[in-house]
């Protein structure tokens, strides 16, 4: 399988979220952003462009991309920026959040407007019924203008380590279909 990089969002994914037992269990590449707290979106996109040019693993193949929260945001901003989106295969987009809401930290104010193009790869989005941040058909017709295959993962809030999913093997599956 092609090298998966984790797209944490807001804060990063600690110790229970899928991401990081993915990180573990199945030697996933976190991209660590310079500032969890205050995240800046150029710098973000910078620095995913820099690991996907730079990382050795890649031996030109392309890359899977497993984003939640903020992380979805960053694979749209990174794609419609970078002049490498061939190094990704595919993308998985957990929970994107919805940033135009008026109730928002003021910390992610600097990734309005939101980038609306259409990925230039494949792309799978979950999107739970009651997720706090981002309401559910407003996401699904970001969804639609970024082209990403939308699944309903039921009633499952932020699908994070509080939505209970562990090590998440549904969301794995996801990927499968495109190795």
């Amino acid at each position: 399988m092609n090298p998966v990089y984790l797209l944490p969002g807001w804060l990063d994914s600690g110790p229970g979220h899928w991401q990081t037992l993915w990180e573990q269990l199945h030697g996933d590449r976190r991209v660590v952003q310079h500032d969890w707290h205050w995240p800046l979106r150029g710098d973000w996109v910078a620095r995913l462009e820099e690991v996907l040019l730079d990382d050795p693993r890649l031996d030109g193949q392309p890359a899977w991309l497993a984003a939640h929260s903020l992380g979805c945001h960053l694979v749209a901003a990174w794609a419609a920026f970078s002049h490498h989106t061939h190094r990704v295969r595919g993308a998985l987009l957990v929970a994107p959040p919805d940033l135009e809401r008026e109730d928002m930290p003021p910390q992610l104010h600097g990734w309005r407007p939101i980038e609306r193009r259409r990925l230039p790869f494949p792309a799978t989005a979950v999107i739970s019924r009651d997720d706090p941040f981002g309401e559910a058909g407003r996401m699904r017709g970001l969804m639609q203008q970024w082209g990403a295959r939308v699944v309903d993962a039921g009633a499952r809030g932020h699908l994070n380590a509080d939505s209970g999913l562990a090590a998440w093997p549904q969301g794995r599956a996801l990927l499968q279909p495109w190795t």
